[in-house]
């Protein structure tokens, strides 16, 4: 009976936190929506767009606490990194807050990946890697490389295999690559 219960809490748990990665998914295109038909000085709407996008992020991600539910977090920043990379082409570099959200973004991603299991799902790890390399694409079309670090990161089998974190947690000198 407890079986039961406990696996219907988590079925409901599942459900509630796919619902709000759609839900986000269409606040997002939105507020890209919103962007694109804006008749405001590129500007305003670059600050008007961070700042929602901003709100929205933190929003859905106060949702969940990292010690208890990192995976639906990982899905909430992967959702939010591809939008926000999706809208960056629109958004004017006049503004400093264009920048600096990714830049953040980016940070946070990287806090949140290094606070996962060792043992994260594959198909999880997966679509961050897809995420994140499609996102870095299309940034660098543009000529941003905000999400070099992320990208590197999401480029291995899973955050702690990456050997640079691996002689760190181990109190070893990371070997020093020479290129000569």
């Amino acid at each position: 009976m407890a079986d039961e219960e406990a696996e219907q809490i988590h079925s409901t748990e599942i459900g509630s936190a796919a619902a709000a990665i759609v839900a986000l998914r269409e606040r997002l295109q939105e507020l890209a929506t919103e962007l694109t038909d804006s008749r405001e000085p590129a500007l305003h709407s670059a600050s008007q767009y961070c700042q929602k996008f901003c709100q929205t992020l933190v929003e859905y991600a106060g949702r969940w606490k990292i010690s208890e539910a990192p995976l639906p977090l990982v899905q909430v920043y992967m959702v939010a990194i591809l939008s926000y990379a999706q809208a960056r082409h629109q958004l004017s570099s006049e503004c400093d807050n264009v920048s600096l959200v990714l830049e953040r973004l980016a940070l946070s991603c990287v806090e949140l990946l290094l606070a996962l299991p060792e043992e994260t799902p594959s198909n999880i790890w997966k679509e961050v890697q897809t995420s994140v390399q499609t996102a870095h694409n299309l940034l660098l079309e543009n000529g941003n490389d905000e999400l070099q670090m992320l990208c590197a990161i999401a480029q291995e089998s899973g955050v702690w295999t990456n050997s640079a974190l691996q002689c760190i947690l181990s109190k070893e000198a990371p070997q020093e690559e020479t290129g000569w």
